[in-house]
């Protein structure tokens, strides 16, 4: 797959634009990461995570990851405090909601994560 920037977010010399929330479940026990990240858009941040400092092998792509939320814009109180909402269904299921404005937040999957990281390494890691 080829992506469509000139240069990857990871490798540009400018600010943070975005903040990227990650959501894990280790033993049962939920936690919260967020950090700022560089790109156009929600993926371009995702990939900004995935492959900028600490990325491509960092938490982010390991089996314990349920969602990363990607806000537009760095707030201080989200990211010591993200509005996110995680339920258990009776199912085992992981409900997820976030309180922001729809057109701010991105949500992606752990399936989501892993296959755009797959995207990158071939394009960018491989050889």
């Amino acid at each position: 797959m080829t992506f469509t920037w000139k240069t990857p977010p990871w490798l540009r010399n400018e600010d943070c634009t975005h903040m990227a929330t990650t959501l894990t479940d280790v033993n049962g026990q939920i936690t919260v990461h967020s950090e700022s990240v560089r790109g156009d858009d929600a993926t371009e941040a995702l990939a900004d995570l995935l492959m900028g400092p600490g990325g491509a092998g960092s938490t982010v792509v390991r089996p314990h990851v349920i969602a990363v939320v990607v806000r537009r814009g760095i707030d201080l109180s989200w990211m010591f405090k993200p509005p996110i909402h995680i339920k258990t269904t009776s199912q085992g299921q992981r409900e997820i909601a976030v309180d922001a404005d729809a057109a701010e937040v991105t949500m992606f999957s752990a399936s989501d994560i892993r296959s755009l990281a797959a995207r990158l390494h071939v394009a960018y890691r491989a050889g």
